[in-house]
């Protein structure tokens, strides 16, 4: 007689099997090279293939070395061409150019996914190049196509800029103008070629010292939305929310949501005192446990967002303050600055390495800058201002870029209330908090790449009044 196998014997030998194994968790990051003492992108290539969980990699330009490196590791990039071709992109035939000189001859070794068309452009470009950004990409893809390259999805990465408001998440809308004028026809095309709608959530730029465990993803009592009636126990999850609701309102749910960065410095200035590798390893922590938890957000608890954590190393040659430079989960000799667990094989304890980088101490007051004469704080009011790092170059693009933005410019123009004293410093602090007031007051809208500070003394003086 044929002795059959007893059924709950054989499961549970399966799943002793299974639990030999190791977990295989993943997780994307963002590959920037602003850095003097990087190593060359072969060596991370191999560091990260062999070394660590990371699957999928996103670069800030098309980089031939980055994309010969990563040939036949299997690990997914999605590359990004730059600002600058936007207005060349809406020619049929220089895209095609463009795509047969820089993504065909390294495809389909290297396993470019998707290629972003700008970074961020409707919060840092001009209203020209933001007008052409949605008809370059629909190109772009028909020229990829014609290519022969039809797998590659064609996509643009948002920052939170483009929200009206995103608290409570339920009342969340996309910025009037843009709503309708790039974004519905954006999502439209997204949805005809299944392609990912990218955005930049950073609970970091919303710090508040009594919110930080709600920030850094440690245990807290929530936030209720009381309309839509579901609980937050995290920023990241209210933030994507915003994005969906926002969405929603333009009849656009079903096209996928992708976390195109978001992340955590490990040091900063003294006034950026929530900048410490203890917070980094824990807001990051948190995000790898939630993705790969596969668990979604309250209002998408089905979907796992896709994320890229900001960023693989840190930058020593990137511009703005000590925190800007720190956003690396490893230094430039692959060492972790933290454990989170993206080390193959390494248990978590979200401490940081030995040795670890300084952190930003001092006193939470906002460094005195050389603005007009500040006066005392305001109730409930508050203020972007320059941070005393910042260099007179970044403030003038600040000053043009808000000035190309649709802000009034007028006040600090010769003979208008706020022209003298006559200093880029003073000028860029008007313009900077009234292109912070007119969008909403959300602190993304005062970090005008890592030079803005929001703070609550009202830096009016004389004629010269700040809005509030």
């Amino acid at each position: 007689m044929e002795n059959k196998p007893n059924k709950k014997l054989l499961l549970l030998l399966l799943f002793l099997v299974a639990l030999s194994f190791p977990v295989v968790t993943s997780i994307g990051v963002n590959y920037g090279t602003l850095g003097n003492n990087l190593p060359p992108p072969a060596q991370v290539a191999q560091f990260l293939k062999d070394k660590t969980v990371i699957d999928h990699i996103k670069i800030f330009d098309i980089n031939p070395d980055i994309l010969r490196a990563f040939a036949n590791t299997g690990i997914s990039v999605t590359v990004t061409v730059p600002n600058g071709e936007i207005p060349n992109l809406i020619d049929f035939a220089y895209a095609k150019r463009y795509i047969e000189a820089n993504i065909k001859p390294f495809y389909p070794q290297t396993k470019i996914e998707v290629i972003l068309i700008g970074n961020e452009v409707l919060h840092w470009d001009t209203p020209e190049v933001q007008n052409k950004l949605v008809p370059a990409m629909k190109i772009f893809y028909q020229a990829l196509g014609e290519s022969g390259l039809k797998g590659i999805k064609v996509s643009s990465p948002h920052s939170l800029g483009i929200l009206l408001r995103s608290n409570p998440p339920s009342a969340a809308r996309f910025r009037p103008g843009w709503d309708v004028g790039i974004l519905a026809p954006m999502l439209q095309f997204l949805r005809d070629t299944k392609g990912p709608f990218m955005v930049n959530p950073y609970p970091y730029f919303g710090y508040n010292p009594k919110q930080e465990d709600f920030l850094l993803f440690r245990k807290n009592k929530g936030v209720y939305d009381r309309f839509s009636k579901r609980w937050y126990t995290n920023s990241f999850d209210m933030l994507l929310d915003a994005v969906y609701m926002s969405m929603v309102r333009l009849k656009y749910p079903d096209v996928e949501i992708v976390a195109a960065e978001t992340g955590w410095p490990s040091a900063g200035e003294s006034y950026e005192p929530q900048c410490t590798v203890e917070n980094a390893a824990s807001y990051n922590g948190g995000l790898l446990r939630k993705y790969n938890s596969g668990t979604g957000t309250p209002l998408m608890p089905k979907r796992k967002i896709e994320t890229y954590i900001f960023g693989l190393f840190n930058e020593n040659t990137k511009p703005g303050s000590i925190a800007e430079r720190n956003f690396g989960l490893f230094r430039p000799d692959f060492t972790p600055v933290y454990n989170i667990g993206v080390l193959k094989g390494e248990q978590v304890h979200p401490t940081p390495s030995s040795p670890a980088p300084k952190a930003g101490g001092g006193t939470k007051d906002q460094p005195k800058s050389k603005s007009p004469v500040v006066g005392q704080p305001a109730q409930n009011k508050q203020f972007c201002m320059p941070k005393a790092v910042a260099t007179d170059a970044q403030l003038q693009s600040n000053i043009n870029y808000v000035c190309s933005q649709g802000v009034d410019c007028t006040s600090i123009q010769v003979g208008g209330s706020c022209f003298t004293p006559n200093t880029i410093r003073s000028h860029a602090a008007f313009a900077m908090n009234s292109y912070y007031q007119k969008m909403g007051r959300n602190n993304f809208n005062c970090d005008f790449a890592g030079t803005g500070v929001v703070a609550s003394a009202d830096p009016s003086y004389g004629t010269c009044k700040y809005d509030s």
